[in-house]
This record gives structure tokens, sequence and C-alpha cells, in this order.
């Protein structure tokens, strides 16, 4: 999952063919002795219709041109940057641009169908690169090989209505550290009136499956074994996830009646004033402000409650194996200035701040060190955002166990949003039962590879 959006990873044979054939065009820059400059492709490049932001990639792509007058960057347009409808046939007809986007989840996958170039001789000239949080690091590392290099990052925790926590007695600097905290918060919220809910959840479209996850993860539970051949939702932290939702549901009524809810639905609550929370990454926040009616200065983000675990994400750009070693060099180079720079390409917040997008929120923080120290700094400078608001994620966030999401994600999610709904739906739902179920088709899932 994304953690604004929704995206699908099912590639239909049709879809496939299709994509196959419309990607002639698509193929790696090359070297090209006859200007003597080293040609690098690079996707993710914003669509024209997104008129700042392809303006500023242009102007990147232009300002690193000049800095290295022997390299050339042609930049080519998606959106999103990664379609999983032409992803899988790029990489089957070698299609694939030289230095090329994937989500987290994907880059295993890339590298065991051997479709990205070993990088681990080149990132060690890489400015900055020894700096990004190990934990990032990891989800490009394979056998000890690195195959790519992350680019932004996000964790879940737990988005707040301050305004309704003021109305409702609570303390808006102090937001729910547990589950318990949750639930008496949520039933004072909606104790406001009928037209208020104290916490929502998502619960169809694989999304209820996907907050199953992150509420797993922060009761220190897991979805699969370690060995990733069995389920392990059968647990007595699923027990306790799928208890406290039906008790806030159904005992507490603090869920509202309205239920099969998904993403745009609960930001929709948000946005309106109506909901005091709900799991979210921090790139909810400009949404529900620019898009959905919220204000900043009524949402506020805690980390997850549980205090031991979340759940993360992001994506980062991985290699052609087709690249040659100048390609590689020069790959990286881009990336070093791009996204990898505090001050720099994605990372520009003055830029940024003067275009009155939003600076100060508390991720993508994807470095350690004194390079995270440096990006925090000018993210102060140019905030535009009350940052207070993000201090307790901030605070946070740093202790707890960072968790990617489980192998056959959308598939697993598809069964977890059965046990989900079904709590949140039917007052007598047995969780028990539930739980043995998802657990035995997760282990098929598991067992079919």
């Amino acid at each position: 999952m994304s953690s604004s959006g929704f995206r699908r990873t099912f590639v239909t044979a049709t879809a496939t063919a299709l994509a196959l054939t419309g990607l002639a065009a698509c193929g790696s820059g090359g070297d090209s002795p006859a200007d003597g400059k080293t040609h690098i492709t690079v996707n993710c490049m914003p669509p024209k219709s997104a008129r700042i932001d392809r303006q500023n990639f242009e102007d990147d792509i232009a300002a690193f041109e000049k800095a290295n007058p022997d390299i050339d960057v042609v930049g080519r347009d998606a959106f999103p940057c990664q379609d999983p409808k032409t992803f899988d046939a790029k990489l089957a007809g070698g299609q694939m641009e030289d230095v090329f986007y994937t989500y987290f989840t994907d880059a295993r996958h890339v590298v065991d169908i051997n479709q990205a170039a070993d990088i681990t001789s080149y990132v060690k000239d890489m400015k900055g690169y020894g700096d990004i949080q190990q934990s990032l690091r990891d989800v490009y590392t394979a056998d000890g090989k690195v195959y790519g290099v992350p680019r932004t990052n996000y964790s879940m925790g737990l988005l707040y209505n301050k305004k309704l926590f003021r109305q409702a007695g609570l303390d808006p600097d102090k937001p729910p550290a547990t589950w318990e905290e949750v639930r008496t918060a949520a039933k004072k919220i909606a104790g406001l009136g009928k037209e208020y809910v104290g916490y929502a959840d998502y619960s169809a479209q694989n999304q209820g499956g996907w907050h199953f996850t992150a509420e797993m993860y922060s009761q220190g539970g897991d979805i699969v074994a370690p060995d990733g051949k069995k389920a392990a939702v059968d647990s007595p932290e699923g027990k306790a996830v799928l208890q406290n939702l039906k008790d806030m549901r159904w005992s507490d009524g603090s869920m509202g009646t309205k239920q099969l809810l998904i993403l745009n639905d609960v930001q929709q609550m948000m946005g309106s004033g109506k909901l005091g929370m709900y799991l979210s990454a921090p790139d909810n926040v400009p949404i529900l402000v620019k898009e959905k009616g919220g204000k900043y200065q009524d949402l506020g983000l805690a980390p997850m409650p549980g205090g031991k675990g979340t759940l993360i994400g992001g994506d980062g750009y991985m290699f052609n194996k087709k690249a040659s070693p100048d390609q590689i060099r020069a790959g990286l180079k881009w990336l070093e200035y791009q996204t990898n720079t505090p001050g720099s390409g994605l990372n520009d917040w003055k830029r940024a701040a003067d275009l009155k997008a939003p600076v100060g929120l508390p991720e993508p923080r994807l470095w350690s060190g004194a390079t995270d120290t440096r990006d925090q700094e000018l993210k102060k400078r140019y905030a535009n955002v009350p940052v207070e608001n993000y201090q307790a994620f901030l605070d946070g966030s740093q202790g707890l166990t960072a968790k990617l999401e489980p192998p056959k994600a959308q598939q697993i999610y598809s069964v977890l949003d059965g046990a989900v709904s079904a709590v949140l739906t039917k007052k007598d739902a047995d969780i028990g039962r539930l739980l043995k179920d998802a657990q035995s088709k997760i282990d098929g899932i598991l067992a079919r590879g």
C-alpha cells in the first residue's frame, strides 16, 4: 500500500500483453561515443499536468547537467510512477529505464527475477548513502548485495483532531499512547453528539487488511511467521486487534454506524471536523487541508499506539541490469543530487516553501546522523505548517520496530478484510473463528508461492 492511497498489484495477462506492445520507446539511454557523454534515462518524472512539479524536475535536470556536463539525463514522465499494469511487462520485456522507480514492497521481487543491477561496489562513493537509515537501506539489500537507493519513506501513526480533543475535555498535547487510551478518547469524542465519530478504520477494498496489519505491528504481533511459510494472525495480538475494534464499535458506540469505509471516506470525515482519530502517515495531513476542508492547526500526529511497532513503506530507485558501469555511476550522481541531499532536488525546502508547498511535516525522514540533522534544520527554517503538532510523532516513532508489509500483501489483505469487516458489521462476530479461518486461508496463499 502507498501511504496516502491504494494500489493494486495484480496484473492480468491481457494488461501485460497490451503493455508490452507500447514499450519500444522506453529502453536504456546508453552511452553515446558521438558526444562523449553518458546518457541515462530516469522515470518518475512528473506529468505535464503537474505543472509545478514538472518544472522543478526539469530545473533539477538543468542544474545537474550544468554541474556535470559529461552526463545527459533524459526524464520519462509517469503517473503513477510505478503502474502495476505495465511494471512487470517492462521488466520482462527488458524495456525499463536505466534508473527506475520501485515501491519498497517490490524491491525483492525485482531482484528475485534478476532484473536489477548489483550496485554494491558503486554506492560506497555516493555521498550521504551511509547516512540513510539502515532499515531503509536493508529494503534494497539482498544476500549482502545492494540493488537500489531509497528515495522517500513513511511510517504509520495516529492522526487526531486537536480541536475535538479540547471539546471533549482531552489534552490535545498528550495524544493516546496505548489502545486503551485510544478507546477512552474515542468514547469521549463520540459523546459530543451523534454526528461525531471517535475513531474510524478501513474495512473494504483490502484497506481493512492493511490497517489490521499496522495494528498488529503496533502490539508486537506479525502477519506471517519469520520463515515466511505460515500465517501468524491467529495469536493473542490478533485477538486483541479485533476485540478492540469490536468493543469500540458495539460496546462504546464510538466508531459510528457507517462501516465498510475506505481511505477517501475517512479523509472526508476528518476534513469535515467530525472525526476524532484514524491511523495515517504524515502525508495525509496536506491532503486533508488541500482537498477535504481540514485546517493545519487542528491536525495532530502521534506515534502508533501500543508502543511496539509501526508499519513502514516508501519508494526508491533501482538500476536496469543492462546499465553500464558509467551509467550506474551517473545514475547515482543524479540520485545524490535529486533525492539524497538536504537542500537539493526533492529536499529543497526553500523552493518548496516559496511555492507554498507544505514544509515541516515529520516525514519523509530518510537519514540518520549529521545528514538528518541538516535536513531537520532546513525543514525548521522554512516550515510553513505547525511543526509542534507533529512533535509527539517525531519523539515517539524512533523507538518503534519498523516493519514492511507482509509478502503477498494484497492477497493477504483481502483475507483480513473479511475479519475486520465482520467485527464492525456483525455484533455477534466470532473473533476466534474469524482468525482461524484467516490463518488457514493465508497459509494457503503462502503455500502457493
